[in-house]
């Protein structure tokens, strides 16, 4: 699998487990399933930047995010 393609998986996942987690822990539930996606996309994220040759600075992000969705829209 391409990193940019992991990192930008593990960005997506991470993200939208956030408001799962604030919806189990609003209804006094246990984000078991959320914390499950954290930990994928965390460890997809980590994977891409530990293969990545000079790894991904936060500037980067946007470039890596548009370039990835248009190689795979198109």
């Amino acid at each position: 699998m391409d990193t940019d393609l992991m990192f930008v998986s593990g960005l997506v996942v991470a993200g939208f487990s956030i408001p799962a987690i604030m919806g189990a822990l609003a209804d006094g539930r246990a984000p078991r399933v959320a914390s499950i996606a954290v930990l994928v996309g965390g460890g997809l994220v980590a994977l891409a930047v530990n293969q990545q040759p000079g790894g991904y600075a936060v500037g980067d992000i946007p470039t890596v995010f548009v370039e990835v969705v248009g190689r795979y829209i198109d």
